[in-house]
């Protein structure tokens, strides 16, 4: 179908469910309290309390939130209490004691003595007066309320809420395990109930940061800067409760460390439209129409086929379109101008000072770099904001949004995830020469690994390929995380394929320990996507990367791509998406805040079909996207790794 001829409809609907669960409940930790004490007020066993909350086991401290499973019993609490009724005359017999009497009348020795004082200091006798008090024993039901429920107020997610009643995101799921991945304003979900007073607020001028696993205040200071007291100071509650996995502290804003992982704060801005009021973009691409040959349809494909600008651009701007009739489905107004850079840094200075940038709302585009640049640096002077749509070490003027994760932010969030693992594990490098420099940095991160070089030929060049015994000698029996650094297809292909064969399991009549291979990288690039490497292999060694998108699921009840399918007769490219989804999330930020820069602020992530936007701005500088997918194959699919 000619991409230049399109009729696009398509109704973008969000749903959400508000399921309220029914087989847990909360109890904030009493001084004094213990475990056996809580699970006989909540008919449950101290184990059923401990499989839910494992921090439990090491100390129970005062102010802690407990996930208590009720469904196993749900009983409302029930005391007895005492009322004093009045009192009844006896005069003691021979042979009576204070034991005999507190049984014959169902009450304590100390209550006797409390009504007969002179006991106290003299022994029972006969013939003594005694006031026996009389009570009535009233039943008290006390309802047990461990969870209220709370409404979602506009752009919150769910690290907010958490952090707002002192629980972490973790166990905010469990007491609402169908609430979704994206919270809708108004929705309303389990929470602790606790008072009013106790709930913390977000300060906008403080970061927060998510506790990791085996976290401690040693590391956090190393990470963050910060002394035990600090922490503390900034978090009254730390004192009492400790540092626990995935808790979220308050901490100084900086912008050296990616603080609080904004993937649990997803934001739905088709719930938050707050103006209506037309929104002015324009889009600019390198679609170099003045090469395309119009003469014939045949011509027309040919160039196609032939200019990788032009088909770029065409995909992208499919999605651009479908974006736009998604849109107006949903009441917003929108003019759009398009451009043809014809990836020409002059035509694209021709064309702002040609037409009316000044008064834009965003830019999209140029694709390349250099265009990009250009049309950064002219717009600066107009405070316009331009959103890169793929560059991902761009100069970031101060109206810059890069919406592709930067290349060092992914290097960092795998190296974060494999230190996080808790499992004890021996680390491997294996590298070409050009990736030594990597190679040597992994190294200082993993003091005890060990690296694995390309053999080389006479010459001392690659020959991008490693022998069994090279890497069989590096590893250790347990799990080994191997790190695979290259670019090059035939050597990913080589280690790939030896590592697989290497994997062992235990085998105790022939004395074999197991040998686990966990495979992962820095830069997931096209040598781990080529034809030549073995998607079985990658799914047997559980191949981890970080990357700036994921892959659709086709099986997925995606509308966008269920559409894009029905116009189009075939899957939307990875183009054809982040045509889509950059321009829904540009659109939506602008209706939904007062620009795209306090937009930045407001909201911390938005996720589409295989994108997601979380931007955080240089203290000297423009905006870069610092929302990341931790993926892995599995079972010959590629699925986002559960954190």
């Amino acid at each position: 179908m000619n991409k230049f001829i399109l009729a696009l409809i398509l109704v973008l609907a969000f749903s959400f469910t508000s399921v309220k669960a029914q087989n847990f409940s909360t109890h904030q930790v009493k001084k004094g309290e213990t475990i056996e004490q809580i699970a006989k007020r909540y008919y449950v066993t101290p184990f059923d309390i401990y499989s839910l909350n494992p921090d439990a086991k090491k100390e129970l401290k005062p102010n802690t939130v407990l996930i208590i499973p009720i469904s196993k019993a749900v009983k409302p609490k029930v005391s007895t209490t005492r009322e004093l009724q009045g009192f009844k005359e006896h005069k003691t017999r021979r042979k009576e004691t204070l034991y005999s009497l507190a049984k014959k009348y169902q009450v304590t020795e100390d209550e006797i003595k409390k009504h007969n004082s002179f006991l106290y200091a003299n022994t029972l006798r006969k013939g003594d007066k005694l006031q026996i008090p009389i009570f009535k024993n009233i039943t008290v039901v006390e309802e047990v309320k461990p969870k209220t429920t709370y409404k979602v107020q506009p752009k919150e997610g769910k690290w907010r809420i958490a952090y707002k009643f002192g629980i972490t995101v973790k166990e905010l799921e469990i007491l609402n395990p169908n609430m979704g991945d994206v919270l809708k304003e108004g929705q309303e979900i389990n929470v602790p109930n606790i008072e009013k007073e106790e709930l913390k607020s977000i300060d906008e001028k403080y970061s927060y940061y998510k506790v990791l696993p085996k976290e401690g205040f040693y590391r956090l200071k190393l990470k963050l800067g910060l002394e035990q007291a600090e922490l503390e100071a900034l978090n009254p509650s730390l004192k009492e409760s400790g540092l626990k996995d995935g808790m979220i502290l308050k901490v100084p804003f900086s912008g050296k460390v990616a603080l609080m992982p904004i993937e649990g704060d997803k934001v739905n801005l088709a719930d938050s439209i707050s103006s209506f009021k037309t929104k002015h973009i324009a889009i600019m691409l390198p679609f170099r129409l003045n090469r395309v040959d119009s003469d014939s349809v045949s011509g027309m494909k040919n160039s196609i086929k032939k200019d990788p600008y032009l088909n770029a651009s065409l995909d992208f701007h499919s999605g651009v379109l479908m974006a736009i009739d998604s849109l107006k489905k949903i009441g917003i107004s929108l003019k759009v101008d398009v451009y043809d850079t014809k990836y020409q840094v002059s035509e694209v200075s021709k064309i702002i000072r040609n037409n009316d940038f000044e008064n834009l709302d965003a830019v999209i585009g140029p694709l390349t770099p250099n265009n990009f640049k250009q049309a950064a640096s002219a717009l600066r002077k107009y405070n316009v904001p331009i959103v890169s749509p793929i560059g991902t070490n761009l100069e970031l003027y101060d109206n810059v949004f890069q919406s592709k994760p930067q290349d060092n932010l992914l290097k960092k969030k795998i190296i974060s995830h494999v230190k996080s693992d808790s499992l004890p594990h021996h680390v491997i490098i294996i590298a070409d020469s050009k990736n030594m420099a990597i190679a040597n940095e992994l190294k200082r991160e993993f003091n005890h690994s060990k690296i694995v070089f390309s053999r080389k030929n006479k010459e001392g060049k690659d020959e991008n390929y490693v022998l069994v015994d090279d890497i069989r000698g590096a590893l250790k029996d347990g799990k080994n995380i191997v790190f695979l650094e290259t670019q090059n297809e035939g050597f990913a292909s080589n280690a790939t394929s030896i590592l697989a064969s290497l994997i062992q399991e235990e085998n105790i009549e022939e004395k074999k320990a197991e040998i686990s291979i966990v495979l992962t990288t820095t830069n997931f690039n096209r040598a781990f996507e080529n034809d030549e490497i073995s998607n079985e292999h990658l799914s047997k060694l559980q191949f981890q990367f970080a990357n700036g998108s994921r892959n659709y699921n086709e099986n997925e009840n995606n509308l966008f791509v269920k559409k894009y399918k029905r116009l189009y007769n075939t899957t939307p490219n990875g183009a054809a998406v982040k045509g889509f989804d950059l321009t829904m999330d540009v659109v939506l930020r602008l209706a939904s805040s007062d620009d795209l820069y306090m937009s930045a602020n407001e909201t911390p992530l938005t996720e589409y079909v295989e994108n997601k936007f979380g931007y955080k701005k240089k203290l000297l500088g423009g905006y870069y996207n610092d929302a990341v997918y931790l993926l892995k194959h599995q079972d010959l699919t590629i699925v986002e790794v559960e954190q």
